[in-house]
């Protein structure tokens, strides 16, 4: 198994109300990582995502790049990033 690694993210530009945490959920299980996403009160789309490093760098790009179908992202924001030994969360989840 290649390192753990964890990473928050905020998504800015057209992510609300065009299925971007459906999305975002799904793309993370598909590279079988673990974390959350919601939205914000600012119109923004906040998360955090944890996993094998190569696995996190993949949905850091998909992120930035593709989004949910609808979406228009403007700017992808990622810190916090950090090596963990084991997975802190189960699953993934959108968060109200």
């Amino acid at each position: 198994m290649s390192d753990l690694v964890s990473v928050d993210f905020e998504i800015f530009g057209y992510v609300q109300g065009v299925c971007f945490r459906m999305y975002t959920e799904k793309e993370g299980l598909r590279l079988g990582l673990v974390g959350w996403v919601k939205n914000t009160h600012s119109g923004s789309v906040v998360g955090q995502v944890q996993g094998p490093a190569n696995q996190v760098e993949e949905m850091k790009v998909w992120l930035a790049k593709e989004g949910s179908p609808s979406s228009r992202i403007t700017r992808a924001s990622f810190s916090n990033q950090r090596s963990i030994d084991k997975l802190e969360l189960r699953g993934f989840s959108t968060r109200f």
